[in-house]
């Protein structure tokens, strides 16, 4: 195990040291928004000892709040919230940023499943489910997104009428925010940085 781990940190350290200069910090927190207290904070337990910053919410109203701060990395999100519905709470934080969310759900229908990737979501994992298989999965999310290091969120990068947001995964063209999928804002965001070279 602690050779396993050892990989995994080194593993990362080159993912760091590939995207940024040196003195730059990585922001890896995870927003978990889940309303079962006790799985949340074995996760959360689990997701600390592994190195992320973990921030819960219980319901799907805080859980928004939290998503559209721009403060997260990654949101762990289940399907059956009180106050606002899962699918509710992707749909609105898809309306305004393209912060990656792992669907969560008890039912495990592909109905539950197909929707949620529908409308944006970068995974899905049907519970229960061990730390561990969350552990894969969010770094395997992660991997296909570019780490985001400490004051890129306000950032922005402009290229004539398009303008990009790269830390709140945002983008503008001619001031109209435009809906794109993650591996679409990805391209959009590189083909951005090499304009003009």
């Amino acid at each position: 195990m602690v050779k396993i781990v050892n990989v995994a940190e080194r593993a990362a350290n080159l993912l760091r040291r590939k995207y940024f200069k040196a003195g730059e910090t990585i922001i890896t927190k995870v927003l978990l928004v889940d309303d079962d207290i006790e799985l949340s904070i074995m996760l959360g337990e689990y997701l600390g000892q592994e190195g992320f910053q973990v921030q819960t919410a219980h319901d799907g109203e805080s859980g928004l709040r939290a998503a559209l701060s721009g403060h997260y990395s990654i949101m762990v999100l289940d399907m059956m919230l009180p106050r606002l519905h899962g699918i509710e709470v992707l749909r609105r934080v898809r309306a305004q940023n393209h912060l990656p969310i792992l669907m969560l759900t008890a039912r495990g229908d592909d109905i539950d499943c197909i929707m949620g990737l529908e409308l944006g979501a970068d995974d899905f994992i049907a519970k229960p489910c061990s730390p561990r298989k969350l552990l894969a999965r969010i770094n395997a999310v992660l991997r296909r997104v570019k780490p985001v290091p400490v004051g890129a969120l306000s950032a922005s990068l402009q290229v004539g009428p398009l303008q990009l947001w790269p830390g709140k995964r945002h983008a503008e063209w001619l001031g109209v925010r435009l809906d794109m999928t993650a591996t679409e804002f990805n391209l959009l965001e590189v083909l951005a940085r090499q304009a003009g070279k």
